[in-house]
């Protein structure tokens, strides 16, 4: 079968097209960018360069995947957005891969713990824990946000080299090194593999289909992990508000 995959759930843009079954595949094409543009310029654009370079007619394509979060809100609705217009326009069904499962799936077959990091702001990381036996992603700890503090913690609990990865190392790198992974094993992901890739998402993709975890268009739904900057203001307006209107009521009475 074969899977159109796009990522744009941080400051990678990358589309794929790849073709195989649960077993294993070939992947025909990948286009990434990480350079300045925002990914409402780029990811259009980008498939529809490797569209043309390849020949693939996209009628031909047996789903469309897209890396579903956690990550950056915006790039999350480019994403979600392109690949609901394209699963309704083409008669696709969807696959949400989340995309530190696809981050991670970028060093399959390690024998170390694999633990993508991306900077979630506010002093948080987005990231998961993960191993892999052979070529299948095991998941030790499913996505989440804390601080890196926390996620240290949780990593001293592996007596094993970890390998971090994403765009929260050059952030974090530092402290990772100096103190809060200070004494224990662990490494980098080589730049070819540190970053989300959309061939990573296929492969995973290719995995969850025979799984069953295809889905509608209209179903696809990115995964946040937490409300937006927007979301969080309006909750502290509505709180001073409702706090305003209490101290009002108390006065008066």
């Amino acid at each position: 079968m074969r899977i159109l995959a796009l990522d744009s759930s941080g400051l990678v843009a990358s589309v794929a097209i790849v073709e195989g079954d649960e077993a294993g595949g070939n992947t025909i094409a990948e286009y990434t960018i990480n350079y300045k543009k925002t990914h409402s310029q780029t990811l259009l654009p980008m498939l529809d360069e490797v569209v043309k370079m390849t020949g693939v007619n996209l009628d031909s394509i047996d789903a469309v995947a897209a890396a579903g979060g956690p990550g950056s809100f915006t790039g999350l609705r480019i994403g979600a957005a392109t690949a609901k217009g394209l699963g309704l326009a083409l008669n696709k069904p969807l696959l949400h891969v989340p995309t530190l499962h696809g981050l991670a799936y970028n060093l399959c077959g390690t024998d170390s713990i694999v633990c993508p990091i991306m900077d979630a702001r506010r002093g948080q990381v987005y990231t998961g824990i993960y191993e892999f036996d052979g070529n299948n992603l095991v998941v030790l700890v499913d996505q989440t946000a804390v601080s890196i503090e926390e996620l240290g913690e949780k990593l001293c609990a592996y007596d094993r080299k970890i390998l971090f990865l994403g765009d929260g190392v050059p952030v974090f790198r530092h402290l990772l090194v100096e103190r809060i992974m200070a004494g224990k094993k662990i490494g980098f992901a080589p730049l070819n593999m540190n970053r989300q890739r959309a061939a990573s998402v296929g492969a995973l993709a290719l995995r969850y289909f025979h799984e069953g975890k295809a889905q509608s268009a209209a179903d696809f739904k990115p995964d946040y992990l937490r409300v937006s900057q927007a979301e969080r203001e309006r909750q502290e307006k509505e709180a001073e508000k409702r706090k305003e209107e209490v101290d009002h009521v108390s006065i008066s009475v």
